[in-house]
């Protein structure tokens, strides 16, 4: 069994704690390999190594972290096929889509590579006599990242690459769940020319990141992961004088108004419900039928899901690959038969699914409940699987309203040939990303994602300008130089400008 340790100082570096968790191959569901979970010892060794690296990084000039970053990125996009087999290997999901999350990281990476445009500082001169302004913005020290299960590769690039570009250095502590992608990046940083401890992979579990949380030399965090775990850790790192952005989870609608296009719409409803398993924040995970085109719309999705093509990742015939561990999967499928209990219509019953060949695979069929209502657990919870509830609703305003009761704030779409409803809905909904024909409305690298509400904790979004500006502090400088020929004098008043 391969065993995975931590990346400290530029270098693998050997687990001491002695204690592992198991890393699964959810398509046949054998354990190929164990990682280390870090000891606090550990912890602090590579936060030291961070902070040793922070004192030369944040002086080395732009031209050479630029240089670094292009170079990097050349190296991510001839290691593309590398990276995502590693994530199919480790999460399961199709290798088309794997290699969909290696592209949307290095988009981030592209606009880390113009950060000398990014940092561009201000000046006014002149605002008083002899008098100049400035404000420049600085890297913050040690950064923090952690980052979870289902996307191992992309969203520690949403991190690392725009913190390091400005300065920082940063410590990753990735999912304990399917890590070898994180530490495969950390060691292309190193063959980039990454000087060394300026980017650290810590694998580990609660107790590295509490460590992370309270350790006096990380100065902000990041975090990605469900409401739950966002909430608490704002509170421990902010208790401990920490900037902190947590997204947290998320149950995002989409409404289907009378005069959509239904065969257009329930394609959308198909790829953004059941894509990667369900197991994206930016999931549909219900749709909203308004007025009278419920029973048309179910059908039209029902006859998709059916259709649906469930096998390993590396099957290049599957559309959708397993669920990342038997217990999450098993948690998933009891949604569908609590759903039932409660009342809703089971339309397509994904539970008893298996795939030939992988009786031990972590797989579960896709699940569509029709007549959905609030009070019931398969709407109230965050299910993360391949389970689309369909509520009805008789308004426009009746499914505004519904959307925005909601105690998440991610992402939300409305899909609609009226644009004077598309614009209405835009302005109105309580979401922090909104799609108009677009079902998982995910920012391009050069805006911001992040959400409203229990969706994020935390005044700054992740990567876009909200991201240099976390990564970041301002910094105001007041120039003078006096003519000799100015006594000055004293005077006690409160300055003006003159």
């Amino acid at each position: 069994m391969k065993t995975l340790g931590h990346w400290i100082g530029g270098k693998p570096a050997e687990p001491t704690s002695g204690t592992f968790g198991p890393v699964y191959d959810p398509a046949t569901g054998a354990q190929p390999t164990r990682v280390a979970l870090a000891s606090a010892e550990e912890v602090d060794a590579a936060v030291e190594a961070a902070r040793e690296a922070y004192a030369d990084w944040s002086q080395t000039s732009l031209a050479r972290r630029t240089a670094f970053l292009f170079r990097y990125r050349e190296l991510l996009d001839a290691h593309r096929e590398e990276l995502a087999a590693l994530i199919t290997a480790e999460h399961g999901k199709v290798h088309a889509d794997a290699l969909g999350e290696v592209a949307r990281g290095m988009e981030i990476l592209e606009l880390a590579c113009g950060i000398p445009e990014k940092l561009k500082g201000e000046l006014s001169t002149q605002v008083s006599t002899r008098i100049d302004v400035a404000s420049i913005r600085q890297p913050v020290g040690v950064v923090a990242g952690i980052t979870p299960f289902n996307f191992p590769a992309m969203v520690p690039m949403w991190m690392f690459p725009l913190a390091v570009a400005c300065g920082n250095s940063f410590v990753l502590k990735p999912s304990e769940k399917d890590p070898s992608a994180a530490y495969r990046l950390a060691e292309l940083a190193a063959e980039a020319g990454l000087p060394d401890g300026v980017l650290n992979v810590l694998n580990g579990d609660k107790a590295a990141v509490d460590r992370l949380l309270e350790h006096p030399d990380v100065a902000a965090v990041s975090f990605v992961g469900s409401t739950p775990i966002a909430r608490y850790v704002q509170l421990r790192a902010v208790e401990h004088g920490k900037r902190v952005q947590a997204l947290g989870g998320a149950k995002n609608h989409m409404l289907v108004l009378p005069d959509a296009d239904l065969d257009f719409a329930a394609d959308n409803a198909i790829n953004a419900a059941y894509g990667s398993a369900g197991e994206r924040c930016m999931a549909v995970s219900v749709v909203v039928a308004v007025g009278s085109v419920g029973d048309a719309l179910v059908d039209r999705i029902a006859e998709r899901a059916r259709a649906l093509r469930i096998g390993p990742g590396t099957d290049p015939e599957s559309e959708m690959g397993p669920l990342i561990t038997r217990e999450h999967r098993d948690k998933v499928a009891s949604y569908v038969d609590g759903a039932r209990a409660q009342g809703a219509d089971v339309v397509v019953d994904g539970t008893g699914y298996s795939v030939a060949g992988h009786p031990e695979g972590f797989f579960l069929g896709v699940s569509l409940l029709d007549r959905v209502s609030p009070e019931m657990d398969a709407y109230r919870d965050e299910i993360f699987g391949p389970v689309l509830c369909v509520v009805r609703a008789g308004t426009y305003d009746e499914a505004i309203r519904l959307v925005n009761s909601s105690k998440w704030g991610n992402g939300t779409a409305v899909f609609t040939r009226d644009g004077g409803a598309a614009r209405r809905f835009q302005l109105e909904v309580e979401a922090g990303m909104v799609g108009v024909n677009v079902p998982i409305p995910v920012p391009v690298g050069h805006h911001s994602f992040g959400g409203w509400k229990d969706s994020l904790f935390g005044d700054l979004h992740i990567y876009g300008n909200d991201g240099i500006a976390f990564y970041t502090r301002g910094k105001v400088i007041t120039t003078r130089w006096p003519d000799p020929a100015d006594s000055g004098g004293i005077n006690l008043g409160f300055p003006t400008s003159s």
